[in-house]
């Protein structure tokens, strides 16, 4: 589209400091457009402001905002998203099975993980025989969420349901394994390589998507849109499906994960 991008990463959920230092470097440089996933909407409203002020348009990716904060943004229904892996857990568990679930929806604040888990909750409520032991908020990186799991092996024996991040499942997959837990359900709210091949593994039950790759293409089109005052929608928001092993085939791989030869490019210059 020719298009020049720099990419900053803030490099996880608890750096927001950080993305907003990284924000004013994107204004400094004279950006004719920026794309954001959001660290938080409300920490980054005054920086929304400083650019529309300046007339610099602003898109929102994947991570969700507060209504109207952006002229363009483009990000799932969380609350849907939550709703499609708690269905998916439900089809896969037979009738008069107890379900004892623990949830570590993510990081308190960021907005998605609380709307990840009202929507698993909502969901599972369908089922008499579901039961929510505890919710554990963490940041999304895989040892916070090690730790998370294995203080609740210890304090909630009777746990046979491990629902929440990609992360959370990659390092359940092992903490389950140690403590001889066979028996262990695990579902992912997203989507990333771990989780298909833990998928396919056998590893994992399901996992939800929201067509991320899909995401950041929409994306690059709102900015441009946007740049060249050409008509854009204000919202766009992928429809979430859950993905199991009957519904693997099916799946539109290039618009859910990077192909395996894929590496991180942090600055394009357009030819």
């Amino acid at each position: 589209m020719n298009v020049n991008m720099n990419l900053y990463e803030a490099g996880g959920y608890e750096n927001l400091p950080k993305q907003l230092s990284q924000f004013d470097d994107c204004m400094a440089s004279g950006p004719d457009a920026i794309i954001v996933g959001a660290i938080s909407g409300a920490g980054l409203s005054k920086k929304f402001e400083e650019a529309k002020a300046k007339g610099v348009p602003v898109v929102g990716v994947t991570n969700p905002l507060p209504p109207n904060a952006l002229p363009a943004a483009n990000y799932v229904d969380f609350v849907a998203m939550g709703e499609v892996t708690g269905a998916g857990l439900l089809a896969q568990t037979k009738p008069g099975d107890k379900l004892n679930i623990v949830t570590f929806p993510g990081p308190a604040g960021s907005g998605w993980a609380e709307s990840f888990n009202e929507g698993f909750k909502k969901a599972v409520a369908k089922n008499p025989n579901a039961k929510i032991l505890a919710e554990k908020f963490g940041d999304s990186g895989v040892a916070v969420q090690l730790q998370l799991i294995q203080d609740a092996l210890q304090a909630y024996p009777g746990m046979n349901v491990i629902w929440g991040t990609a992360p959370t499942a990659e390092a359940a997959i092992g903490a389950v394994a140690e403590a001889g837990r066979s028996d262990l359900k695990i579902v992912s709210s997203y989507e990333n390589q771990a989780m298909l091949d833990a998928l396919n593994r056998g590893d994992i039950l399901a996992f939800a998507t929201q067509y991320p790759v899909g995401e950041g293409a929409v994306a690059i089109d709102q900015a441009v849109r946007l740049i060249e005052k050409k008509p854009v929608m204000s919202l766009v928001q992928p429809i979430a499906a859950v993905i199991d092993k009957t519904t693997v085939p099916k799946l539109q791989m290039d618009l859910v994960l990077a192909p395996a030869s894929w590496t991180p490019v942090y600055s394009v210059k357009a030819k």
